[in-house]
């Protein structure tokens, strides 16, 4: 069934998965939702994020309200940065999706497996139709 256009534009569920469904969202909020931490706190506990990327994720988050930015005027100067209570009402589905992943990790790489093996096998019969294009 196709979608409306408009509908896609405005899906509350597309604009949730873009900021969550990143490479760092979600690692972010995880950690914040342990405590409040810093910026360089963050940089050493998230294995193989940069510096940019990081700022520009965080950024992202306090644009959506998902995480607080408190700038002290202290001499180094002192950012910390939390989740807020939108943020943390998050957590849960983004806990259960973890628990998901993890529990059907091994099916979802069996299946891959499975499905990457029958494509390199040769085909008994005829070829199957091709998908049909989408404008």
């Amino acid at each position: 069934m196709p979608v409306d256009d408009a509908l896609a534009q405005d899906c509350p569920i597309r604009e949730v998965l873009d900021r969550v469904g990143d490479k760092w969202s979600t690692l972010i909020v995880l950690r914040l939702g342990q405590r409040t931490h810093r910026f360089n706190e963050l940089h050493r506990e998230i294995d193989g994020i940069s510096q940019r990327m990081l700022t520009l994720t965080l950024r992202a988050l306090v644009r959506d309200g998902l995480v607080s930015r408190t700038a002290y005027p202290t001499v180094p100067p002192r950012v910390d940065y939390e989740l807020t209570e939108l943020g943390r009402s998050l957590l849960t589905p983004i806990t259960a999706l973890h628990e998901w992943a993890v529990a059907h990790r091994d099916d979802i790489r069996h299946a891959r497996a499975g499905h990457d093996q029958a494509a390199h096998a040769p085909h008994a019969g005829p070829s199957p139709e091709p998908l049909a294009a989408h404008p």
